[in-house]
């Protein structure tokens, strides 16, 4: 989703901007915003009450680089991310090695669609930190989206070589090993995923969707009506509850989910597909 944080051991890595989980498949897809990023952390942690309070710290301390990093991450989750990066910009000019910064800021560039940025910056944590696993998590993503398939799984491979307990390390490699077809290995990335992350839908999705592959049709329906449990808002696990009623030949309850994800988002492909396939006259 890659984490905005403060520096191990502080007091602020309660202040920490964890990504979203990335969907890429064509039914599970998910066309996430900028603020997307930010989306599974307190959003009282982006409020004007916090970023005033953290304005003070920064007021009673400017050349503290940890107080402008936990704001840029608080700008963050609030979307207000040219004022986000200016705070990772002076983080950095007050601690040039401050790796934790450099993948913040990265994050922060995605946002704003410069992704050579974003690139350089992850390129830098490491170059820092060679063992930093967001880092390389962030950098995956940015591979990934890029169409660099096996630099991504390089990526999230060594993240998990460290000992990660970040599940979008596992959940991104088992997206690729599912566009690949190794749905068994799939399965048990988004197994691992989800034990790390039990409230988060998109691995509960993907793993559907492999399971599915396989045949295992009631593991995948369950898995679907998880991910909606946990995010009823989420277009890709209506659609692909609707594609498993579809294939039971239940036309009437798909096409009532399909229409569910299309009323969530009006451009979902599949739900258009899968409610022109299944709507009766």
């Amino acid at each position: 989703m890659d984490a905005l944080t403060g520096e191990s051991g502080t007091n602020w890595r309660n202040l920490a901007l964890a990504a979203t989980l990335i969907s890429g498949l064509a039914l599970t897809g998910c066309q996430t915003s900028p603020t997307a990023g930010f989306a599974n952390i307190d959003p009282a942690q982006g409020s004007s009450e916090n970023i005033s309070s953290l304005t003070s710290v920064i007021n009673s301390d400017p050349r503290n680089p940890e107080s402008y990093n936990v704001r840029g991450s608080a700008y963050g989750r609030a979307g207000k991310y040219r004022d986000a990066l200016k705070d990772f910009n002076t983080a950095i000019q007050l601690n040039p090695n401050y790796y934790q910064a450099y993948s913040n800021r990265a994050l922060i560039q995605r946002g704003l669609g410069d992704q050579q940025a974003a690139l350089a910056d992850y390129n830098r944590a490491i170059q820092i930190n060679p063992n930093y696993d967001a880092a390389y998590i962030g950098r995956g993503n940015l591979y990934r989206k890029a169409g660099r398939t096996m630099d991504a799984f390089n990526d999230f491979q060594k993240a998990i070589q460290l000992d990660t307990t970040d599940p979008r390390a596992y959940h991104n490699r088992g997206l690729i090993y599912q566009s690949q077809g190794q749905h068994k290995l799939a399965i048990e990335d988004f197994s691992t995923a989800i034990s790390l992350a039990p409230d988060a839908a998109e691995p509960y999705n993907g793993r559907g969707l492999s399971y599915l592959a396989l045949n295992q049709e009631d593991n995948a329906f369950a898995d679907f009506n998880t991910a909606i449990r946990l995010d009823k808002k989420s277009a890709e696990a209506w659609a692909n509850q609707a594609l498993v009623y579809e294939r039971r030949g239940d036309k009437a309850r798909a096409a009532k989910s399909y229409a569910e994800a299309l009323h969530l988002n009006p451009k979902y492909q599949p739900a258009k597909d899968g409610l022109a396939r299944t709507r009766t006259s």
